[in-house]
C-alpha cells in the first residue's frame, strides 16, 4: 500500500531499484509472518537469509570489498522500508552496519581487507557496545578496562560488564569500548583515554570465547526477535592487531562517528514504524463502521489521519536532509539529532494515534498495531535518549547562534 507520503525527490534508478526490491521483500517475507515471529520472540532466520541475499548487510561497503558501496540515503531508505515490516529486522542491520562503517572509516587497511568481505556477504555479522549496567548516556563514565599484558606481544587483556547489546548472541564481531590507560598522564580527560577493540567470537549464548560470555537474551517490552543482551569479559585477551585503526586513546571518537550514523538510522526507523501505523490507521478508518458510515468519514478521525500524515511526511524530509548531509562530507551532528528527536517523537505519536483510531481491537494481540504500540517506546531511549538528542542540538544552536563580543 504505497501512497504519496514519504516519497524522496532526485533519486537514481539504482536506488530506487534498491528501495523497490526491498519493499517487495517487506512486503512478501516480512509483513505476513513478524507479528507471529514477534510474539514468540523469535529470532528471523529465514528473513535474515533473504536479506543476505539480497546484499543489503554490505550496502555501504566499498565495492572493492564486495559491497554495494551505497551512500547513507540509500542505506536509510532500506532501513525506513524494513522498519516499516519490522522494526526488530531493522536493529540487526543497523548494529552490523556501524561497525562496517567504523571499519571503513577508521579500520587498518589490514583490518579492512579481512573483516569488510566477510561483513558484505553477511558472513561475519556485527555488533557494537558502549553502554553499561551503571550507565547509558554517560559514556565518559565507562569502567571496562583494556590493560596491556608486555610479556606477550603486546597483548590487551579487557576486563568489564557491557549492557544492551543488540545482537549480542548472534553478532561473530563486536566493537567494544573500553578504559585505556596507557600513555596518558593523570588527568587525563575520559574520551582521549579510551580503544575500540575488535572482538571475535562464536555466535551464541554462555562463554563464546575464553574470558568472554555473553548471557541470555534480555526479555523486553518491544523489540523482540532481536537479541539483546550483557556482554562480560573476564580476562579476555585481544592481540594489539586488533586495536580498532591501530591506535589507543581513539575509541571515543570512533563510537560517536558511528553513532551519528546511527542516528539517521534510528531516525529512519521511527519514519518506517510512523508510515506502517499510518497505513493500517487509513485502511481500518475506511473499514470499520459506525453509526451508518465509515469512521473515516467523521471528521475527529479524519483530523487525526491529517495530523499523522504531516508527522509522516516531516520526519521523513528531516531524515532524509541529514543523511544527505552526511554523504556531501559535511558536520550532520545538529540535523542526525534533530531527525531522530522528532522521528522518534512523531513515530510514538502517530502509532499512539493509529491504535485510538482501531478503538477496543487496538489492544487485541491479533491486530498488528498492538506490536507498534510495544516497539515505538524503544525509539525514544535507543541511540541516545530524546534528552541527549535534545542537549546535543543546545549545544550546537549555541555554537552556531553565539553572539560576538
Amino acid at each position: 500500500m504505497s501512497g504519496r507520503l514519504a516519497q524522496t525527490e532526485g533519486l537514481t534508478d539504482i536506488q530506487r531499484e534498491i528501495l523497490s526490491t526491498v519493499r517487495d521483500f517487506v512486503d512478501k517475507e516480512i509483513l505476513p509472518v513478524a507479528t507471529e515471529l514477534e510474539h514468540r520472540d523469535e529470532y528471523p532466520t529465514r528473513i535474515v537469509e533473504g536479506l543476505k541475499e539480497l546484499g543489503v548487510f554490505g550496502l555501504m561497503i566499498p565495492e572493492e570489498y564486495g559491497g554495494l558501496g551505497e551512500s547513507l540515503l540509500t542505506y536509510a531508505l532500506t532501513v525506513e522500508e524494513i522498519a516499516r515490516g519490522w522494526m526488530s529486522v531493522s536493529g540487526i542491520i543497523n548494529t552490523h552496519f556501524i561497525v562496517a562503517y567504523m571499519l571503513k572509516q577508521h579500520g587498518t587497511r589490514e583490518q579492512k581487507e579481512y573483516f569488510l568481505p566477510k561483513m558484505a556477504a553477511g558472513e561475519i555479522r556485527g555488533a557494537f557496545s558502549m553502554s553499561e549496567p551503571g550507565l547509558g548516556s554517560d559514556v565518559s563514565a565507562i569502567t571496562s578496562k583494556g590493560v596491556r599484558d608486555g610479556g606477550d606481544g603486546g597483548d590487551f587483556v579487557l576486563t568489564g560488564q557491557k549492557m544492551w547489546l543488540t545482537n549480542g548472541g548472534s553478532s561473530t564481531l563486536v566493537a567494544v569500548l573500553c578504559r585505556t590507560d596507557e600513555g596518558h598522564p593523570e588527568g587525563t580527560a575520559p574520551h582521549k583515554s579510551m580503544t575500540t577493540f575488535l572482538v571475535e567470537k562464536e555466535a551464541g549464548f554462555g562463554e563464546v570465547r575464553p574470558g568472554l560470555t555473553i548471557p541470555g537474551k534480555i526479555d523486553k517490552m518491544g523489540y523482540k526477535g532481536v537479541d539483546t543482551t550483557e556482554l562480560i569479559m573476564d580476562g579476555l585477551r585481544v592481540p594489539a592487531d586488533r586495536v580498532l585503526g591501530g591506535e589507543t586513546g581513539r575509541g571515543f571518537y570512533h563510537m560517536m562517528d558511528g553513532v551519528e550514523v546511527g542516528r539517521v538510522n534510528v531516525a529512519a526507523r521511527g519514519c518506517g514504524v510512523a508510515q506502517r501505523a499510518f497505513e493500517l490507521g487509513v485502511s481500518y478508518a475506511q473499514q470499520r463502521h459506525t453509526f451508518g458510515r465509515p469512521i473515516a468519514q467523521h471528521q475527529a478521525i479524519q483530523f487525526k489521519l491529517a495530523e499523522m500524515a504531516t508527522k509522516v511526511e516531516a520526519a521523513h524530509a528531516m531524515m532524509v536532509n541529514a543523511a544527505r548531509k552526511k554523504d556531501s562530507g559535511q558536520r550532520n551532528d545538529l540535523e542526525a539529532g534533530m531527525a531522530k528527536y522528532l522521528a522518534s517523537e512523531y513515530c510514538k505519536e502517530v502509532v499512539e494515534d493509529a491504535f485510538r483510531i482501531h478503538g477496543g481491537y487496538g489492544f487485541s494481540k491479533e491486530y498488528e498495531i498492538e506490536r507498534l504500540y510495544r516497539e515505538a517506546p524503544m525509539l525514544l531511549i535507543g541511540e541516545g535518549t530524546a534528552e541527549i538528542q535534545k542537549m546535543i542540538i543546545g549545544r550546537r544552536l549555541l555554537e552556531e547562534y553565539r553572539i560576538q563580543g
